[in-house]
């Protein structure tokens, strides 16, 4: 595996982080510093260690240190959780927690 191929699996982990849970950030590492919670921790691991491969991947003489069955590894993990993520989903969900947690409140009021 070569350097690009891992720069290229680290953008897409990094496309995919900002489609589907609208992170914001420069690279691949300030966007799963903002991810908090909102990943597994498996997926969060695997993420980083992708972030830590691409950098190393910019020096040839870094390049040999990366285990290439391991960033394989861990980029399947992030893609494969990150397609099943659902921003819509998420989004409703948000709303209706909102929501219900205002018509809880006003209930407890008017009791």
């Amino acid at each position: 595996m070569s350097a690009v191929a891992i720069q290229q699996m680290a953008d897409r982990v990094e496309e995919l982080l900002e489609e589907r849970l609208n992170l914001t950030g420069r690279g691949l590492s300030a966007k799963l510093r903002r991810s908090g919670r909102l990943l597994p921790r498996k997926v969060r691991d695997g993420a980083q260690l992708l972030a830590v491969a691409a950098e190393k991947s910019k020096n040839p003489k870094l390049l040999g240190q990366i285990n290439m069955g391991e960033v394989a590894d861990a980029y399947d993990a992030c893609v494969k959780y990150l397609m099943t993520v659902d921003p819509a989903g998420r989004r409703r969900d948000t709303i209706a927690g909102m929501i219900g947690s205002v018509g809880f409140g006003i209930l407890a009021l008017l009791l």
